[in-house]
């Protein structure tokens, strides 16, 4: 085989051994982007089928008068996660509801989970707030920016008010939400507003990876839809 032939299939080998490497590149990057309801069921979720369901596209979670919620429940997603930004739409007529991150199934028959939780209602106060379900309450309350040091004491500084983030929100109507959590930073966003941006530091009460879930809460009755709930692996 003569020299010209060798370089032609030397050169050929490249191409292949590039575009294969760039479909590589490519899947992997699709895998970074994980879409967690597929609009039909609730597959890959587990929680109360009498407070969970599926209609026209969203995942539905209510409290009523015919099932009568006796503690908070989760609609809890199989898998863990640890570095992400997590997107999805929300509509809530009534109530409190809020999602799950970084969390912990305390009791997986009972559907109780505890950890960060992003909330949302339907009042004027709380959407937005970065609270700790089954731990340390409200960590960062609207326009906080809190570094929560290790031995658990708040440093706190505000950005902006609760008034002006509520302003951007819409009532009974669909919202956009985003949480980031990259590291012990977290950031949440509503309506590409940011409502709280906290570093938690606190030795053995900081979680650095766990559930997503999502929340009815007991009380007053109410109807939380979700939908477009996708998530963005962070990668170190």
């Amino acid at each position: 085989m003569n020299s010209k032939n060798l370089l032609i299939k030397g050169l050929a080998l490249a191409i292949i051994i590039a575009f294969l490497s760039s479909c590589n590149l490519i899947s992997k990057n699709k895998s970074d982007n994980i879409i967690l309801f597929n609009g039909e069921n609730l597959e890959g979720w587990k929680g109360d089928v009498n407070v969970w369901s599926v209609e026209d596209g969203c995942i539905v979670g209510k409290n009523t008068d015919e099932y009568k919620l006796k503690q908070n429940t989760f609609l809890i997603h199989k898998n863990e996660f640890s570095n992400f930004e997590l997107k999805f739409q929300y509509k809530i007529i009534g109530g409190n509801s809020g999602v799950q991150y970084r969390a912990k199934v305390l009791d997986e028959d009972l559907f109780v989970v505890g950890g960060y939780q992003a909330d949302m209602e339907a009042g004027n106060n709380y959407s937005g707030i970065l609270y700790e379900e089954k731990g340390r309450g409200i960590i960062a309350n609207r326009g906080e920016q809190v570094t929560v040091l290790e031995n658990g004491e708040k440093e706190v500084k505000t950005f902006t008010t609760s008034k002006a983030i509520q302003s951007k929100i819409y009532n009974e109507a669909w919202n956009d939400y985003k949480i980031v959590a990259n590291g012990n930073h977290l950031q949440h966003f509503i309506n590409d507003i940011k409502t709280i941006d906290v570093i938690d530091k606190e030795v053995g009460a900081n979680s650095n990876s766990g559930v997503i879930a999502l929340q009815v809460h007991t009380g007053p009755n109410m109807k939380v839809y979700y939908k477009n709930l996708e998530i963005k692996i962070i990668r170190h």
